[in-house]
Protein backbone atom coordinates (compact mmCIF):
# COMPACT_ATOMS: atom_id res chain seq x y z
CA UNK A 1 0.00 0.00 0.00
CA UNK A 2 2.82 2.38 0.80
CA UNK A 3 4.53 1.63 -2.52
CA UNK A 4 1.26 2.22 -4.38
CA UNK A 5 0.78 5.62 -2.75
CA UNK A 6 4.38 6.64 -3.30
CA UNK A 7 4.71 5.33 -6.85
CA UNK A 8 1.57 4.42 -8.83
CA UNK A 9 -0.81 6.93 -7.23
CA UNK A 10 1.68 9.62 -6.22
CA UNK A 11 0.08 12.21 -8.47
CA UNK A 12 -3.35 11.58 -6.93
CA UNK A 13 -2.41 11.10 -3.27
CA UNK A 14 0.39 13.63 -3.05
CA UNK A 15 3.60 13.25 -1.02
CA UNK A 16 1.87 12.15 2.20
CA UNK A 17 4.78 9.94 3.29
CA UNK A 18 7.59 12.24 2.24
CA UNK A 19 7.68 15.17 4.72
CA UNK A 20 10.65 15.03 7.12
CA UNK A 21 8.33 14.80 10.14
CA UNK A 22 6.68 11.63 8.79
CA UNK A 23 8.15 8.25 9.77
CA UNK A 24 6.63 5.15 8.19
CA UNK A 25 6.69 1.83 10.07
CA UNK A 26 5.39 -1.33 8.41
CA UNK A 27 4.30 -3.44 11.37
CA UNK A 28 1.36 -5.10 13.06
CA UNK A 29 -0.23 -2.56 15.39
CA UNK A 30 -0.14 -4.49 18.68
CA UNK A 31 3.42 -5.62 18.08
CA UNK A 32 4.53 -2.08 17.21
CA UNK A 33 2.88 -0.68 20.33
CA UNK A 34 4.40 -3.42 22.50
CA UNK A 35 7.92 -2.70 21.19
CA UNK A 36 7.69 1.09 21.11
CA UNK A 37 8.81 3.21 24.03
CA UNK A 38 7.62 6.49 22.51
CA UNK A 39 4.55 8.38 23.64
CA UNK A 40 2.10 9.90 21.20
CA UNK A 41 -0.48 12.66 21.38
CA UNK A 42 -2.88 10.79 19.12
CA UNK A 43 -3.33 7.17 18.05
CA UNK A 44 -5.81 6.41 15.30
CA UNK A 45 -7.16 3.01 14.21
CA UNK A 46 -9.44 3.59 11.27
CA UNK A 47 -11.48 1.15 9.10
CA UNK A 48 -8.91 -1.63 8.87
CA UNK A 49 -11.25 -4.01 7.01
CA UNK A 50 -13.43 -3.49 3.96
CA UNK A 51 -17.11 -2.66 4.43
CA UNK A 52 -18.20 -5.51 2.14
CA UNK A 53 -16.19 -8.16 3.98
CA UNK A 54 -17.29 -6.89 7.38
CA UNK A 55 -20.95 -6.78 6.36
CA UNK A 56 -20.83 -10.35 5.05
CA UNK A 57 -19.66 -11.61 8.43
CA UNK A 58 -16.53 -13.19 7.00
CA UNK A 59 -14.47 -12.01 9.99
CA UNK A 60 -16.74 -13.72 12.52
CA UNK A 61 -14.15 -16.35 13.46
CA UNK A 62 -11.08 -14.21 12.89
CA UNK A 63 -8.94 -13.62 15.95
CA UNK A 64 -8.26 -9.92 16.30
CA UNK A 65 -6.05 -8.70 19.11
CA UNK A 66 -6.46 -5.09 17.94
CA UNK A 67 -9.77 -4.60 19.75
CA UNK A 68 -9.31 -6.33 23.10
CA UNK A 69 -9.18 -4.97 26.64
CA UNK A 70 -5.43 -5.66 26.74
CA UNK A 71 -4.97 -3.87 23.40
CA UNK A 72 -6.79 -0.78 24.66
CA UNK A 73 -4.56 -0.79 27.73
CA UNK A 74 -1.45 -1.02 25.53
CA UNK A 75 -2.60 1.91 23.37
CA UNK A 76 -3.33 4.05 26.41
CA UNK A 77 0.14 3.25 27.80
CA UNK A 78 1.68 4.75 24.67
CA UNK A 79 -0.31 8.00 24.86
CA UNK A 80 1.26 11.14 26.26
CA UNK A 81 -0.52 12.91 29.13
CA UNK A 82 -3.68 14.38 27.67
CA UNK A 83 -3.39 12.17 24.57
CA UNK A 84 -6.29 10.54 22.79
CA UNK A 85 -7.11 7.24 21.07
CA UNK A 86 -9.58 7.19 18.16
CA UNK A 87 -11.02 3.96 16.75
CA UNK A 88 -13.34 4.05 13.75
CA UNK A 89 -15.46 1.06 12.72
CA UNK A 90 -18.08 0.44 10.07
CA UNK A 91 -21.64 0.90 11.30
CA UNK A 92 -23.87 -2.18 11.28
CA UNK A 93 -27.66 -2.13 11.54
CA UNK A 94 -28.62 -2.71 14.26
CA UNK A 95 -25.32 -1.49 15.73
CA UNK A 96 -23.00 -3.92 17.45
CA UNK A 97 -19.39 -2.97 16.60
CA UNK A 98 -19.69 0.36 18.34
CA UNK A 99 -21.36 -1.11 21.43
CA UNK A 100 -18.71 -3.81 21.84
CA UNK A 101 -15.91 -1.32 21.27
CA UNK A 102 -17.39 0.95 23.95
CA UNK A 103 -17.74 -1.96 26.38
CA UNK A 104 -14.12 -2.96 25.78
CA UNK A 105 -12.89 0.59 26.40
CA UNK A 106 -14.93 0.81 29.63
CA UNK A 107 -13.29 -2.37 30.95
CA UNK A 108 -9.83 -1.18 29.93
CA UNK A 109 -10.26 2.12 31.78
CA UNK A 110 -11.66 0.40 34.87
CA UNK A 111 -8.73 -2.04 34.86
CA UNK A 112 -6.45 1.02 34.92
CA UNK A 113 -8.17 2.26 38.06
CA UNK A 114 -10.31 4.96 36.41
CA UNK A 115 -13.31 5.45 38.70
CA UNK A 116 -15.45 7.30 36.14
CA UNK A 117 -14.62 5.90 32.67
CA UNK A 118 -17.55 7.74 31.10
CA UNK A 119 -15.75 11.05 31.63
CA UNK A 120 -12.96 9.93 29.26
CA UNK A 121 -15.12 8.42 26.51
CA UNK A 122 -17.01 9.76 23.51
CA UNK A 123 -18.88 7.98 20.71
CA UNK A 124 -19.74 9.68 17.41
CA UNK A 125 -21.94 8.14 14.72
CA UNK A 126 -22.26 8.91 11.03
CA UNK A 127 -24.46 7.26 8.44
CA UNK A 128 -21.84 4.54 7.82
CA UNK A 129 -19.27 4.67 10.62
CA UNK A 130 -18.86 5.00 14.37
CA UNK A 131 -15.83 6.55 16.06
CA UNK A 132 -14.84 5.94 19.66
CA UNK A 133 -12.63 8.50 21.40
CA UNK A 134 -10.73 7.50 24.54
CA UNK A 135 -8.78 10.05 26.54
CA UNK A 136 -6.05 9.55 29.08
CA UNK A 137 -7.78 12.20 31.15
CA UNK A 138 -11.42 13.26 31.52
CA UNK A 139 -12.51 15.39 28.58
CA UNK A 140 -12.67 19.10 29.32
CA UNK A 141 -15.73 21.24 28.69
CA UNK A 142 -13.90 22.81 25.72
CA UNK A 143 -13.17 19.39 24.18
CA UNK A 144 -16.77 18.26 24.60
CA UNK A 145 -18.01 21.49 23.01
CA UNK A 146 -15.60 20.96 20.10
CA UNK A 147 -16.95 17.43 19.56
CA UNK A 148 -20.50 18.73 19.52
CA UNK A 149 -19.60 21.48 17.02
CA UNK A 150 -17.85 19.00 14.76
CA UNK A 151 -20.90 16.74 14.71
CA UNK A 152 -23.26 19.64 14.02
CA UNK A 153 -21.07 21.06 11.23
CA UNK A 154 -20.38 17.76 9.45
CA UNK A 155 -23.61 15.78 9.81
CA UNK A 156 -22.61 13.39 12.59
CA UNK A 157 -24.69 12.29 15.55
CA UNK A 158 -23.46 12.47 19.11
CA UNK A 159 -24.07 8.94 20.41
CA UNK A 160 -22.33 9.64 23.70
CA UNK A 161 -20.28 12.40 25.28
CA UNK A 162 -20.10 13.18 28.99
CA UNK A 163 -23.33 14.89 30.00
CA UNK A 164 -25.31 14.07 26.83
CA UNK A 165 -29.10 13.80 27.13
CA UNK A 166 -31.38 11.30 25.42
CA UNK A 167 -33.09 14.07 23.36
CA UNK A 168 -29.74 15.13 21.87
CA UNK A 169 -28.95 11.82 20.11
CA UNK A 170 -30.25 10.03 17.01
CA UNK A 171 -31.27 13.26 15.27
CA UNK A 172 -29.52 13.34 11.88
CA UNK A 173 -28.78 9.75 10.82
CA UNK A 174 -31.93 8.37 12.38
CA UNK A 175 -32.21 4.76 13.51
CA UNK A 176 -35.35 3.11 14.89
CA UNK A 177 -34.00 3.83 18.39
CA UNK A 178 -30.79 5.29 19.89
CA UNK A 179 -29.01 1.94 20.19
CA UNK A 180 -25.52 3.26 20.86
CA UNK A 181 -26.69 5.80 23.43
CA UNK A 182 -28.60 3.06 25.24
CA UNK A 183 -25.54 0.82 25.10
CA UNK A 184 -23.21 3.50 26.47
CA UNK A 185 -25.47 4.49 29.36
CA UNK A 186 -26.10 0.86 30.33
CA UNK A 187 -22.43 -0.13 30.12
CA UNK A 188 -21.47 2.82 32.31
CA UNK A 189 -24.18 2.04 34.84
CA UNK A 190 -24.19 -0.34 37.76
CA UNK A 191 -23.05 -3.94 37.38
CA UNK A 192 -26.69 -5.02 37.40
CA UNK A 193 -27.62 -2.56 34.62
CA UNK A 194 -24.61 -3.62 32.59
CA UNK A 195 -25.28 -7.35 32.90
CA UNK A 196 -28.98 -6.85 32.18
CA UNK A 197 -28.19 -4.98 28.97
CA UNK A 198 -25.61 -7.53 27.78
CA UNK A 199 -28.09 -10.35 28.45
CA UNK A 200 -31.10 -8.84 26.70
CA UNK A 201 -29.40 -7.28 23.65
CA UNK A 202 -29.93 -9.43 20.57
CA UNK A 203 -26.22 -9.50 19.77
CA UNK A 204 -23.20 -10.35 21.88
CA UNK A 205 -21.46 -7.05 22.58
CA UNK A 206 -19.52 -8.11 25.67
CA UNK A 207 -15.86 -6.96 25.84
CA UNK A 208 -13.25 -9.08 24.08
CA UNK A 209 -9.96 -10.14 25.66
CA UNK A 210 -6.72 -11.68 24.43
CA UNK A 211 -7.98 -15.02 25.73
CA UNK A 212 -11.16 -14.71 23.63
CA UNK A 213 -10.22 -12.24 20.85
CA UNK A 214 -13.26 -12.83 18.61
CA UNK A 215 -14.30 -9.20 18.24
CA UNK A 216 -16.31 -9.80 15.08
CA UNK A 217 -18.41 -12.66 16.43
CA UNK A 218 -21.65 -11.06 17.60
CA UNK A 219 -24.09 -13.88 17.02
CA UNK A 220 -25.90 -15.30 20.04
CA UNK A 221 -27.21 -18.84 19.89
CA UNK A 222 -30.73 -17.86 20.81
CA UNK A 223 -30.68 -15.08 18.21
CA UNK A 224 -29.97 -17.58 15.44
CA UNK A 225 -32.70 -19.89 16.74
CA UNK A 226 -35.22 -17.05 16.88
CA UNK A 227 -34.32 -15.92 13.38
CA UNK A 228 -34.63 -19.38 11.87
CA UNK A 229 -37.87 -20.05 13.75
CA UNK A 230 -39.42 -16.81 12.54
CA UNK A 231 -39.04 -17.82 8.90
CA UNK A 232 -37.73 -14.38 7.98
CA UNK A 233 -35.11 -15.47 5.51
CA UNK A 234 -34.34 -11.90 4.54
CA UNK A 235 -32.82 -11.44 8.00
CA UNK A 236 -30.22 -14.14 7.45
CA UNK A 237 -27.95 -11.58 5.85
CA UNK A 238 -27.61 -9.82 9.21
CA UNK A 239 -25.85 -12.75 10.92
CA UNK A 240 -22.26 -13.86 10.64
CA UNK A 241 -22.28 -17.04 8.58
CA UNK A 242 -18.84 -18.07 9.81
CA UNK A 243 -20.12 -19.44 13.12
CA UNK A 244 -23.04 -21.52 11.74
CA UNK A 245 -20.70 -22.96 9.11
CA UNK A 246 -18.19 -23.79 11.86
CA UNK A 247 -20.87 -25.69 13.79
CA UNK A 248 -21.91 -27.56 10.62
CA UNK A 249 -18.27 -28.49 9.97
CA UNK A 250 -17.89 -29.70 13.54
CA UNK A 251 -21.03 -31.82 13.25
CA UNK A 252 -19.72 -33.43 10.05
CA UNK A 253 -16.34 -34.18 11.62
CA UNK A 254 -17.93 -35.71 14.72
CA UNK A 255 -20.33 -37.85 12.68
CA UNK A 256 -17.60 -39.14 10.38
CA UNK A 257 -15.32 -39.80 13.35
CA UNK A 258 -18.09 -41.68 15.11
CA UNK A 259 -18.78 -43.82 12.07
CA UNK A 260 -15.11 -44.65 11.53
CA UNK A 261 -13.99 -45.00 15.15
CA UNK A 262 -16.73 -45.39 17.76
CA UNK A 263 -19.14 -47.69 15.95
CA UNK A 264 -16.50 -50.25 14.87
CA UNK A 265 -15.12 -50.36 18.42
CA UNK A 266 -18.61 -50.92 19.81
CA UNK A 267 -19.19 -53.71 17.29
CA UNK A 268 -15.91 -55.44 18.03
CA UNK A 269 -16.40 -55.40 21.78
CA UNK A 270 -13.60 -55.34 24.31
CA UNK A 271 -13.71 -59.07 25.10
CA UNK A 272 -12.06 -59.89 21.79
CA UNK A 273 -9.27 -57.37 22.37
CA UNK A 274 -8.32 -57.51 26.06
CA UNK A 275 -5.91 -59.94 27.64
CA UNK A 276 -7.76 -62.51 29.77
CA UNK A 277 -8.05 -61.50 33.41
CA UNK A 278 -6.85 -57.91 32.76
CA UNK A 279 -9.81 -56.00 31.27
CA UNK A 280 -9.27 -52.59 29.72
CA UNK A 281 -12.19 -50.15 30.20
CA UNK A 282 -13.08 -49.30 26.63
CA UNK A 283 -14.74 -45.97 27.46
CA UNK A 284 -11.71 -44.74 29.33
CA UNK A 285 -9.46 -45.95 26.52
CA UNK A 286 -11.44 -43.93 23.96
CA UNK A 287 -11.70 -40.89 26.25
CA UNK A 288 -7.96 -40.85 26.94
CA UNK A 289 -6.71 -40.84 23.36
CA UNK A 290 -9.56 -38.62 22.24
CA UNK A 291 -8.73 -36.04 24.93
CA UNK A 292 -5.02 -36.05 24.05
CA UNK A 293 -5.73 -35.44 20.39
CA UNK A 294 -8.10 -32.58 21.18
CA UNK A 295 -6.00 -30.90 23.88
CA UNK A 296 -2.60 -31.06 22.13
CA UNK A 297 -3.82 -29.16 19.08
CA UNK A 298 -5.87 -26.81 21.23
CA UNK A 299 -2.76 -25.73 23.17
CA UNK A 300 -0.85 -25.25 19.92
CA UNK A 301 -3.61 -23.03 18.51
CA UNK A 302 -3.70 -20.98 21.72
CA UNK A 303 0.05 -20.39 21.58
CA UNK A 304 -0.09 -19.42 17.91
CA UNK A 305 -2.76 -16.88 18.80
CA UNK A 306 -0.73 -15.43 21.67
CA UNK A 307 2.56 -15.32 19.79
CA UNK A 308 1.04 -13.30 16.96
CA UNK A 309 1.05 -10.33 19.33
CA UNK A 310 4.65 -10.97 20.43
CA UNK A 311 6.16 -11.77 17.01
CA UNK A 312 4.01 -9.45 14.91
CA UNK A 313 2.99 -11.90 12.16
CA UNK A 314 0.96 -15.15 12.11
CA UNK A 315 3.50 -16.91 9.89
CA UNK A 316 6.25 -16.32 12.45
CA UNK A 317 3.97 -17.56 15.22
CA UNK A 318 3.02 -20.74 13.33
CA UNK A 319 6.64 -21.50 12.50
CA UNK A 320 7.91 -21.06 16.06
CA UNK A 321 5.04 -22.93 17.71
CA UNK A 322 4.97 -25.91 15.35
CA UNK A 323 8.74 -26.33 15.39
CA UNK A 324 8.90 -26.01 19.17
CA UNK A 325 6.08 -28.40 19.96
CA UNK A 326 7.00 -31.05 17.40
CA UNK A 327 10.71 -31.14 18.25
CA UNK A 328 10.39 -31.04 22.03
CA UNK A 329 7.27 -33.20 22.17
CA UNK A 330 9.33 -35.82 20.33
CA UNK A 331 11.99 -35.54 23.01
CA UNK A 332 9.31 -35.90 25.67
CA UNK A 333 7.94 -38.99 23.98
CA UNK A 334 11.40 -40.57 23.94
CA UNK A 335 11.87 -39.82 27.65
CA UNK A 336 8.42 -41.22 28.47
CA UNK A 337 9.15 -44.40 26.53
CA UNK A 338 12.32 -45.02 28.51
CA UNK A 339 10.64 -44.27 31.85
CA UNK A 340 7.75 -46.54 30.95
CA UNK A 341 10.04 -49.42 30.03
CA UNK A 342 11.98 -49.06 33.27
CA UNK A 343 8.91 -48.73 35.54
CA UNK A 344 5.78 -50.18 33.87
CA UNK A 345 3.77 -50.01 37.09
CA UNK A 346 4.34 -46.23 37.34
CA UNK A 347 2.90 -45.32 33.93
CA UNK A 348 -0.33 -44.02 35.40
CA UNK A 349 1.42 -41.77 37.93
CA UNK A 350 3.85 -40.50 35.30
CA UNK A 351 0.98 -39.62 32.95
CA UNK A 352 -0.89 -37.76 35.69
CA UNK A 353 2.26 -35.90 36.73
CA UNK A 354 2.88 -34.88 33.11
CA UNK A 355 -0.70 -33.64 32.72
CA UNK A 356 -0.48 -31.66 35.96
CA UNK A 357 2.74 -30.06 34.74
CA UNK A 358 1.13 -29.25 31.40
CA UNK A 359 -1.78 -27.49 33.10
CA UNK A 360 0.47 -25.39 35.35
CA UNK A 361 2.98 -24.44 32.65
CA UNK A 362 0.39 -23.75 29.94
CA UNK A 363 -1.51 -21.30 32.11
CA UNK A 364 1.68 -19.68 33.39
CA UNK A 365 3.16 -19.31 29.91
CA UNK A 366 0.06 -17.74 28.42
CA UNK A 367 -0.05 -15.22 31.25
CA UNK A 368 3.60 -14.16 31.10
CA UNK A 369 4.35 -14.90 27.42
CA UNK A 370 4.22 -11.25 26.27
CA UNK A 371 7.03 -10.35 28.68
CA UNK A 372 9.33 -13.32 28.22
CA UNK A 373 11.31 -14.72 25.33
CA UNK A 374 9.15 -16.04 22.52
CA UNK A 375 11.78 -18.46 21.24
CA UNK A 376 11.69 -22.24 21.03
CA UNK A 377 13.61 -22.70 24.29
CA UNK A 378 10.90 -20.84 26.21
CA UNK A 379 8.30 -23.43 25.22
CA UNK A 380 10.56 -26.46 25.56
CA UNK A 381 9.50 -27.57 29.09
CA UNK A 382 5.80 -27.49 28.20
CA UNK A 383 6.32 -29.24 24.87
CA UNK A 384 8.42 -31.99 26.50
CA UNK A 385 5.62 -32.70 28.98
CA UNK A 386 2.99 -32.65 26.20
CA UNK A 387 4.91 -35.36 24.38
CA UNK A 388 4.75 -37.79 27.32
CA UNK A 389 1.08 -38.81 27.87
CA UNK A 390 0.56 -40.40 24.45
CA UNK A 391 3.45 -42.92 24.56
CA UNK A 392 2.65 -43.71 28.20
CA UNK A 393 -0.92 -44.51 27.21
CA UNK A 394 0.24 -46.56 24.23
CA UNK A 395 2.55 -48.61 26.45
CA UNK A 396 -0.25 -49.27 28.93
CA UNK A 397 -2.58 -50.27 26.10
CA UNK A 398 -0.01 -52.54 24.45
CA UNK A 399 0.57 -54.34 27.78
CA UNK A 400 -3.09 -55.22 28.24
CA UNK A 401 -4.82 -54.97 24.85
CA UNK A 402 -2.24 -54.96 22.02
CA UNK A 403 -4.89 -55.15 19.33
CA UNK A 404 -6.20 -51.76 20.47
CA UNK A 405 -2.91 -49.97 19.71
CA UNK A 406 -3.85 -49.19 16.07
CA UNK A 407 -7.18 -47.91 17.35
CA UNK A 408 -5.34 -45.60 19.73
CA UNK A 409 -3.53 -44.03 16.80
CA UNK A 410 -6.76 -43.78 14.83
CA UNK A 411 -8.71 -42.17 17.66
CA UNK A 412 -5.92 -39.69 18.32
CA UNK A 413 -5.65 -38.79 14.65
CA UNK A 414 -9.40 -38.38 14.31
CA UNK A 415 -9.45 -36.17 17.41
CA UNK A 416 -6.72 -33.99 15.93
CA UNK A 417 -8.89 -33.33 12.89
CA UNK A 418 -11.95 -32.57 15.01
CA UNK A 419 -9.85 -30.39 17.32
CA UNK A 420 -9.03 -27.95 14.54
CA UNK A 421 -12.74 -27.05 14.53
CA UNK A 422 -13.68 -27.77 18.13
CA UNK A 423 -10.82 -25.69 19.50
CA UNK A 424 -12.30 -22.61 17.85
CA UNK A 425 -15.78 -23.33 19.22
CA UNK A 426 -14.44 -23.82 22.75
CA UNK A 427 -12.16 -20.79 22.50
CA UNK A 428 -15.13 -18.62 21.51
CA UNK A 429 -17.19 -19.64 24.53
CA UNK A 430 -14.72 -20.72 27.21
CA UNK A 431 -11.29 -19.44 26.25
CA UNK A 432 -8.01 -21.30 26.69
CA UNK A 433 -9.01 -22.84 30.03
CA UNK A 434 -10.97 -25.48 28.05
CA UNK A 435 -7.66 -27.05 26.91
CA UNK A 436 -6.56 -27.53 30.51
CA UNK A 437 -9.93 -29.12 31.32
CA UNK A 438 -9.53 -31.58 28.44
CA UNK A 439 -6.09 -32.60 29.73
CA UNK A 440 -7.70 -33.20 33.12
CA UNK A 441 -10.09 -35.64 31.43
CA UNK A 442 -7.07 -37.43 29.98
CA UNK A 443 -5.49 -37.74 33.43
CA UNK A 444 -8.68 -39.37 34.75
CA UNK A 445 -9.15 -41.67 31.76
CA UNK A 446 -5.64 -43.18 31.60
CA UNK A 447 -6.01 -46.78 30.35
CA UNK A 448 -5.73 -48.59 33.68
CA UNK A 449 -7.64 -51.49 35.13
CA UNK A 450 -11.16 -50.97 36.49
CA UNK A 451 -10.83 -48.91 39.61
CA UNK A 452 -7.14 -48.24 38.90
Amino acid sequence: MIDLVRRDFAAFAGPVFDPPAVRVHVAEARNFVARSREHFDFIQISLLDSFTTASAGLHALSESTLYTVEAMDAYLDRLAPGGMLAVTRWLKAPPWDGARLFATAVDALRDRGVEDPGASLALIRGWQTTTLLVGTRPFTAEQIAAMRRFCADHGFDVAYVPGVRADEVNRLNVLDRPHLYEAATALLGTDRERQSYLARYKFDVSPTTDDRPYFFLFLKGRGLIELLASGQRAGLGLIEWGYPILLATLAQAVIVGGVLIVLPLAAIGRRRLDRPGDPLPLRRFVAYFLALGLAFLFVEIAFIQKLQVVLGHPLYAVSVVLASFLVFAGIGASVAQRLSAANPERRHRLARAAVAGIAVLAVAYLVVLPVVSAGMAAMAPLAVLMGMPFPLGLAATAARAPRLVPWAWGINGCASVVSAVLATVLAVHLGFIAAVAIYAVAAWAFPAAEGG
